[in-house]
């Protein structure tokens, strides 16, 4: 498989606080990889400098072999990468099917404001379609009328997903999408994503429930201070060294299960 995110030695700090120090690690197309790690170990931080949000130091962030570090986030999502947000926030006077929407970059521009043309009323009825079966799907199709501040969390976290989907992107980026979800919808969510990838979407998801993650993902990255310490299968996790050091310490005899990791 070809490579779609590379990310080489890179560097981010603030201030006095060194959060990735000379990161690298890639992630190929088609695959659904876990990046895990402790609170505080760059994670999110991960995700906001690809998708443009958080300028790096030093090192190189490519993307389909483009170099995307400097760029901004509406260049970097023009080239098929997307995002969800650990705490999404949205739009208070727009409904559930309005956001979806206008998460569709194809119906904005001077050309489809000021145009009615045939060719504009095909995309918005395409468009509708699309946001139609992205919230069937994501389980929102009974929620669509209600404003998108009225929803449950867990429910704007699947809107995020929903939003991040809709010009079909190449790459999705998730920041904990199981948080706040009800369990009832757990399973529901493994199958949606794993749908999702099959379409052609490959995925990075930030996640501290590792049953989903060995549920969903094919590999891991785990993360500690800023540096990639382990880069295997979900169920290499538990008796990786990195891995239980970067959540136990220098206590190996300790089960990871304890900090949620699965046996």
């Amino acid at each position: 498989m070809s490579t779609l995110l590379r990310l080489h030695d890179v560097h981010k700090s603030f201030g006095g606080n060194h959060v990735l120090t000379g990161l690298s690690f890639h992630i190929s197309k088609g695959e659904i990889v876990g990046l895990l790690g402790p609170n505080g170990c760059g994670k999110s931080t991960v995700l906001n400098t690809v998708t443009g949000y958080c300028p790096i130091d030093n090192g190189k962030i490519e993307v389909g072999g483009q170099i995307v570090s400097g760029r901004a986030p509406h260049e970097i999502a023009k080239m098929g990468v997307r995002r969800t947000f650990q705490l999404p926030s949205m739009p208070s006077r727009m409904t559930v099917a309005e956001t979806v929407m206008a998460a569709s970059t194809g119906r904005h521009g001077l050309v489809s404001t000021l145009i009615r043309s045939l060719a504009t009323v095909e995309l918005e009825r395409q468009t509708k379609e699309r946001a139609a079966q992205l919230m069937k799907e994501l389980l929102l199709d009974k929620v669509a009328h209600l404003p998108a501040t009225a929803i449950s969390g867990g429910q704007k976290k699947l809107l995020g997903i929903a939003c991040a989907l809709m010009e079909q992107p190449l790459l999705l980026l998730l920041d904990e999408p199981m948080a706040g979800v009800h369990p009832n919808l757990r399973a529901e969510l493994v199958e949606t994503l794993k749908r999702i990838n099959r379409q052609g979407v490959t995925l990075v998801i930030i996640e501290h429930d590792m049953h989903f993650i060995a549920e969903t993902c094919t590999r891991c990255v785990v993360l500690d201070k800023g540096r990639t310490v382990a880069d295997c299968q979900p169920a290499e996790l538990e008796n990786h060294q990195g891995v239980v050091e970067a959540y136990l310490g220098k206590k190996p005899s300790m089960r990871l299960e304890a900090v949620g990791v699965p046996a």
